[in-house]
């Protein structure tokens, strides 16, 4: 148990968090919706708009399951927390953290869903997708991390305060 995974709502900032906590504990730094990009020849948002909300998930969730990694952040789509398979996976490879952010702040940081690569259901408000996936991220989480309102420094001050956090450095 080497790595630490990070999830969350889109624009949590899981990939800016995670790029400087990887440098920080010298670790590998791992972006899993680039893995998808890459395997797919295109952007999410033209994957979602070829495969559907469904079809995406399917791709994400057997992209995310065959993550091998040691001594990495990893920071997957704020929809992983639909593919159980792949969020059981980086339970058993590692730390889960949530980074856990308020529907004010999360709208104030956002702009276009659809461009972002968002998966959202025909018809879904951001309100109705946040209410659906924080009860999952709080399923998986081994920990979690409030960041509303703090700035990226102090986000990382949190993250380096945790026992566990700290005890998976010190591995790498």
């Amino acid at each position: 148990m080497d790595n630490i995974t990070l999830i969350g709502m889109p624009g949590s900032g899981k990939s800016t968090v995670g790029v400087l906590l990887a440098k920080g504990l010298g670790f590998r730094f791992l972006d899993t919706d680039l893995l998808i990009q890459e395997q797919e020849g295109c952007l999410l948002k033209d994957i979602i708009a070829r495969e559907g909300a469904e079809g995406f998930s399917r791709i994400e969730n057997q992209v995310n399951a065959q993550v091998q990694a040691r001594c990495t952040v990893i920071a997957p789509g704020g929809s992983v927390v639909y593919c159980p398979e792949a969020m059981n996976h980086f339970k058993e490879i590692g730390l889960v953290v949530y980074l856990r952010i308020g529907l004010g702040s999360l709208k104030a940081r956002l702009g276009d869903l659809e461009a972002r690569g968002v998966v959202l259901k025909d018809g879904m408000t951001l309100d109705q997708l946040y209410a659906e996936r924080i009860p999952l991220y709080e399923k998986y989480a081994d920990l979690a991390v409030d960041v509303d309102e703090l700035s990226l420094g102090q986000v990382l001050e949190r993250l380096g305060r945790l026992e566990e956090v700290k005890k998976i450095g010190k591995q790498g």
